[in-house]
């Protein structure tokens, strides 16, 4: 029986830092094999620093390396798609990066095309396995919030133009998506799971401060399917620096927030019914974090890989949490374009501008 599996990464930007390191460390059951980038010197960069062989080009990697078990894609969200389909044949497992797709139709043919192919999919939420983030999921799944009430997403963040000048897909409509689509999809998982499904959003985007087609500002109204309501504001404009990811959770029996800059500090443990472990569970939780990305991406790969090892169900697997995702980034991008329309999940019909070449 295998006790480690065979890593191959797909892109070499921003992010691959945070996974490379962790399939270095011995907590993680995997060996990185390889990595890829279309730009030579990221790819040579990158298997230079972790010994690994690099290429510009997956097929050949694949080729060269048939042994490799797992595909770990963080390529821009625009071309999630393309690689997926592209490497899905290969019979590999693989895990991609936030967002899953930018469009709902393609997320249904990355997930059709890993079922038919015999792969597992994976989508990367790291926020969910942040130790403040797990203590207030289980206190929803004890049922000590009782019925719910609000939950609030905050996420004011800063992005300069230096970033979006870093390549020519960021911060476009096809490739990209603004504050909602990158920097605020982790927190939009977080509401949609610690709240439930979601049945109209409203929605007002802006952008005020940088040069880029898409939004830096965003404010949304959400009403829930149990009658519960939501509020969700995210900004990349916030100055001179990063202020905060929050999440509030408000039940008829408790009330919890979690702030930071990356969900990662309880900041309120109130329940009408205090349980004895309550009085440490701000101290035992809350983690400092050097930056926004936070301490997630190690317990999420290694609960994915060690899934993958036992044959057992793994972390936001399968593509049915990226799709709903999706969903409601697509629905809140429609409402935005409405002017703040309600627009309905279960009718939504897609028409935003998100995963799509603007036309002139």
């Amino acid at each position: 029986m295998k006790t480690t599996l065979n890593v191959a990464t797909i892109g070499c930007g921003r992010i691959a830092e945070k996974h490379l390191a962790c399939y270095q460390s011995d907590e993680v059951p995997a060996s990185l094999i390889a990595v890829c980038d279309l730009d030579p010197e990221k790819a040579r960069e990158k298997g230079g620093k972790y010994q690994v062989p690099w290429f510009t080009d997956y097929h050949a990697m694949m080729a060269a390396h048939p042994e490799i078990d797992v595909l770990d894609i963080m390529t821009p969200s625009g071309m999630h798609v393309k690689h997926v389909l592209e490497l899905a044949p290969y019979g590999k497992h693989i895990l991609t990066e936030k967002p899953m797709a930018l469009r709902t139709s393609d997320c249904d043919l990355m997930i059709e095309a890993c079922r038919k192919h015999g792969g597992r999919l994976f989508v990367v939420k790291q926020n969910r396995f942040n130790r403040a983030v797990v203590a207030a999921r289980k206190a929803l799944d004890e049922g000590r919030f009782g019925r719910m009430v609000m939950g609030t997403i905050r996420v004011r963040w800063r992005r300069d133009q230096a970033y979006y000048n870093q390549a020519d897909w960021r911060g476009t409509w096809e490739y990209d998506g603004g504050v909602m689509s990158q920097q605020a999809t982790h927190h939009l998982d977080l509401l949609q799971w610690f709240m439930g499904p979601i049945e109209t959003v409203q929605c007002q985007t802006a952008t005020r401060l940088m040069d880029i087609e898409v939004e830096d500002t965003a404010v949304a109204i959400l009403r829930f399917k149990s009658g519960a309501l939501g509020a969700f504001e995210a900004t990349v404009a916030t100055r001179p620096d990063d202020l905060e990811g929050s999440m509030s959770l408000l039940g008829e029996k408790g009330s919890v927030i979690i702030g930071g800059p990356a969900v990662n500090k309880i900041e309120c443990w109130k329940f009408v019914d205090p349980m004895p472990e309550d009085d440490e569970i701000i101290a035992r939780f809350s983690q400092d974090v050097p930056n926004v990305y936070g301490h997630g991406h190690l317990p999420y790969l290694r609960q994915a890989m060690t899934s993958l090892l036992n044959n057992a169900p793994g972390p936001v697997e399968g593509g049915a949490d990226g799709k709903t995702n999706i969903n409601l980034l697509t629905a809140l991008y429609e409402s935005a374009a409405r002017g703040g329309e309600p627009v309905t999940l279960d009718t939504i019909v897609e028409r935003a501008l998100i995963g799509t070449r603007r036309s002139g």
